[in-house]
Order: C-alpha cells, then sequence, then structure tokens
C-alpha cells in the first residue's frame, strides 16, 4: 500500500532495521516521545558495554588503541540508539494505526492518511439513504442522501480512486486535511466521512445545498439586480479571504463550486484540487488546475511559482458573468482561451516577460501586443466594478493584491448596497447539472424537430417524384393513343 517515506538513520549498523520495516512506519526519536535526553540515552548503552572491557584486560593500552577502541565503542552506542528508536517509532505507529483500524478504518486509509483521519470516526454506509445523483466530477460523484439517524438531507461525495493507489489516496486525503484546516460561513465544511473497514471506497459528508451558481446563472427565467451581484461576490471574496489566510489556494473557482442554500448563503466547495501554500516558503506547483474559462494567463503559460492571484483572477471572471449574464471568456482550447484574455485584457509588457519566465513564453507570446479593452467591452457596468474587475482581471498577479483588498473596493462601499442573503429570492432548486440537463432536453427537441421536418420534406419529395413519374407516363399514353388514332 502507499507509504509515508520514514527516514532512516544515517548510522550503517541500523540501516537493516530501517529496510526491513513497513516504509510508512515514521520514525519517532526518543526524546519526542519519552522527554529522554538524548544524550543520556546515548549513555546508557555505552556504559553497559564498558564494564566488561574493562575486567577483560587490565594492561595499559596503548594511544593508538585507545582511540579505534572508543570509536568503536561510539559506534556500537549510536547503533544501539538508533535501533531503539527505530523500534520505539515503529511501536507508536503501530498503535496509533491499530486504534484507527480498531475504530472502523480501512487498513489500507491508516496506512496512507492516517493524519488526515486522525480523531474521527467513521459513519456507516447503510446510515444514509441515497436519493438523487447531484453532480459528478472528475474524480468523484456527488448524491442527495438522508442520513437515517438524524433525517437530516446532506450531500454525499463518493471519491473514486486508481484501484487504492497510494497517490490516489493522498490526493483525497489532502483534501481531508484541508477542509479540516477551514472554518467559515462561505466554505463548506467536512461533516464526517462514511467507510468501513471491509469498504474500498470512501464518501464525504457535507451539508446539503440546494443550488450552485452557474445552474442559477444558467437559468434563463433568473436575472440579478446589482445588490443580489454584490452579495453573492462579498461572499466569494470572504471565503477566499479565510482560505487565503490559513494558507489555502483552492485553485477551481467557477460557479457550479459555489454552492447556495435556500438562506442565500455562499460556500466555495469541491477542494479535490487545492492545496496548501506558504508565501515565505515556496514550492513548485502544478499548472494543470483551474478549469479553462477560469484560468488565469501565467497558468495557461506553464508557471509552477503563483499564489492567490489564481482565486482572485477567477472572481474576477465570476463578477464579470454575473454583471454580463453569460461566461466572458468561453475558451475551446488553452490557446484558444489565452488569445482571449489578450484581446479582452491586453497582452503583457515586455517587462512582464522578461520578470516572470514562464516556460511556454516564447510560444504563446503575440507577435503584436494587444490593447486592453475591458472598460469598452463592459461599458454598460458600473463604474465601481469595471475598477474591480481591472484589478482582478490584470495580467500581472502582482498587479491583482488579495481578497482583503478587493473585500474594500468602492463596488461594496457605493451604493446599490448588497443586500442581505436572506432577502434573496427562494429559487427552485437548480445546479449545472440541471442547466446541462435542460440544454441537453433543448437539443434533443430541436433534433427531434429537424428529424421529423426532414422525414416530413423527403415524404413530400418522394411523393411529388411519383406523381411526377405517373404523370409522365399517363401524357406518354395519351400521345401514343392520340398517333394510334391518326
Amino acid at each position: 500500500m502507499g507509504c509515508v517515506h520514514g527516514r532512516p538513520s544515517t548510522t550503517s549498523p541500523a540501516a537493516p532495521v530501517t529496510s526491513s520495516r513497513r516504509r510508512d512506519h515514521p520514525v519517532v526519536s526518543l526524546p519526542q516521545q519519552e522527554g529522554v535526553d538524548s544524550s543520556d540515552a546515548a549513555a546508557a548503552p555505552a556504559e553497559a558495554g564498558a564494564a566488561p572491557e574493562q575486567q577483560a584486560d587490565q594492561k595499559p593500552e596503548k594511544p593508538a588503541q585507545v582511540k579505534r577502541e572508543r570509536r568503536s565503542r561510539s559506534s556500537r552506542s549510536a547503533a544501539a540508539a538508533a535501533h531503539a528508536e527505530v523500534r520505539l517509532g515503529g511501536s507508536f505507529a503501530n498503535k496509533a494505526r491499530g486504534e484507527q483500524v480498531a475504530a472502523g478504518w480501512p487498513a489500507w486509509l491508516s496506512a496512507v492518511a492516517g493524519e488526515a483521519i486522525n480523531g474521527w470516526t467513521p459513519r456507516r454506509a447503510d446510515s444514509f439513504e441515497k436519493i438523487d445523483k447531484i453532480g459528478q466530477g472528475t474524480y468523484s460523484n456527488v448524491y442527495k442522501a438522508r442520513d437515517s439517524l438524524s433525517g437530516k438531507i446532506v450531500a454525499l461525495k463518493k471519491v473514486r480512486f486508481d484501484n487504492l493507489e497510494p497517490e490516489s489516496v493522498r490526493f483525497m486525503a489532502r483534501e481531508i486535511l484541508i477542509l479540516r484546516r477551514l472554518d467559515h460561513p462561505n466554505v463548506v465544511k467536512l461533516d464526517g466521512l462514511v467507510t468501513s473497514r471491509m469498504s474500498c471506497s470512501l464518501y464525504l459528508v457535507f451539508d446539503y445545498m440546494v443550488h450552485d451558481l452557474a445552474g442559477l446563472a444558467a437559468s434563463p427565467d433568473i436575472k440579478f439586480t446589482l445588490p443580489q451581484v454584490k452579495c453573492y461576490v462579498h461572499q466569494l471574496l470572504s471565503g477566499l479571504e479565510h482560505c487565503h489566510n490559513r494558507g489555502v489556494l483552492h485553485r477551481d473557482i467557477k460557479g457550479s463550486n459555489l454552492l447556495l442554500d435556500n438562506n442565500g448563503v455562499l460556500k466555495i466547495a469541491d477542494f479535490g484540487l487545492a492545496s496548501f501554500f506558504d508565501p515565505n516558503h515556496k514550492q513548485p506547483m502544478t499548472s494543470r488546475v483551474v478549469t479553462l474559462w477560469y484560468r488565469p494567463p501565467e497558468l495557461l503559460l506553464g508557471a509552477t511559482d503563483y499564489g492567490v492571484g489564481v482565486d482572485l483572477w477567477s472572481a474576477g471572471c465570476i463578477l464579470a458573468e454575473l454583471l454580463a449574464g453569460k461566461p466572458i471568456m468561453p475558451g475551446r482550447t488553452e490557446v484558444e482561451q489565452l488569445h482571449k484574455i489578450f484581446k479582452l485584457c491586453g497582452s503583457p509588457t515586455e517587462e512582464y516577460w522578461k520578470k516572470s519566465k514562464l516556460p511556454h513564453a516564447t510560444i504563446f507570446k503575440p507577435q503584436q501586443p494587444y490593447k486592453r479593452r475591458i472598460a469598452d467591452t463592459f461599458k454598460d457596468f458600473p463604474q465601481s466594478a469595471l475598477r474591480l474587475i481591472e484589478t482582478l482581471l490584470a495580467i500581472d498577479p502582482a498587479d491583482r493584491l488579495t481578497a482583503t483588498s478587493a473585500l474594500q473596493s468602492d463596488f461594496f462601499t457605493t451604493e446599490p448596497h448588497a443586500c442581505e442573503p436572506s432577502s434573496l429570492p427562494q429559487y427552485p432548486p437548480s445546479k449545472e447539472m440541471d442547466a446541462k440537463q435542460r440544454d441537453e432536453e433543448a437539443r434533443r427537441f430541436v433534433t427531434l424537430k429537424l428529424t421529423k421536418f426532414s422525414l416530413y420534406f423527403v415524404f413530400v419529395v418522394l411523393v411529388f417524384v411519383v406523381l411526377d413519374s405517373m404523370y409522365c407516363h399517363l401524357c406518354k399514353k395519351v400521345v401514343q393513343v392520340n398517333m394510334g388514332c391518326v
């Protein structure tokens, strides 16, 4: 199964001990577990081994022999200490895993994702009744379900694994760790986990949300007012502010991941692509994140060193989309998406190209620079909204500032102010999946109409051909009759 690599001892005598252990057992040192000073731990075996040697030979030793003997004692002492350290670490790791398995967690999950489930108890799968499938992603399916113990309606996110591959399990464990770190009204809260020792699947339990923003925005009967847009965007930025302050990048902000309840409360959901980050100790990250229409230019250009700006760009796309009533940059490919970004937001300056040193810069750098056209394209937007969109959709991520600064923009301080979530209209349940089903039904309806029309047209043509053939045949008969008469 999967492994969390324990650090082997640097002393050669202990290496065989380390290699014979399961690699997912972390090595825990004596001072960490027992409060024993490391010098005392090493001294005890050394003194125990010295007594027999002193009794065996009372003759004075030469200086070189004394040095060799001291080195030998030192290495044996270090080996003994390292051996004890490995055994102690393994025992504590085994104990923790044993407790988790006894609590009902499957061994494959405890071995790879012990930290993520630490302190929790799994729920039984038969304690939930599935009602309907409400969402589907690359790595998961989401179901509406009823908690049979409380009667509460919940959302169950079933995580799929690639044959229980350790990397796949670790990927899921990171999402659980991130969700456990976050606690904010505008961030979805993980209520529990459903699995069993005999199961190879895992469900994440969340509060059920009746809408997502993409589903509402796609509804032909819904048109958001400016106070409603401000209400939604303020909640989005508040949730992002909390995530960023806790060292979390969401990396997939889009309408279908922004859930809404009947009280108008918006919650950021689906942290499957989220990652921890530390601006003071940056680590390279993948650029293959964020859904294409909401992906910032630096990721399309292959950046691996990025920060909160990726989420703020997506938030700017959401704000413009809510005001425009449709997605503002719906590219079909990465090349087309980057072209749409340059046409709307302008191409990067020469200074930015030189400073960023992005991997794909030479491939995608336009031959001629594009001018920024946000104000011209969205001239009907309020000026305060345009100023915020200009900031969030800055080509240079350093110019996008932070979620905190966005919340302080005049977009939220000028009239009309954001409405209270509780005053938002009560919409019929709507999610992006529902919108897709409506579109699919509309396409089927149009296809059916076209098919019927095509069949009718073919029938008319056939009738015309038959009638024309009969007419020609009749004319020939008439001519023949007349010729005979003559």
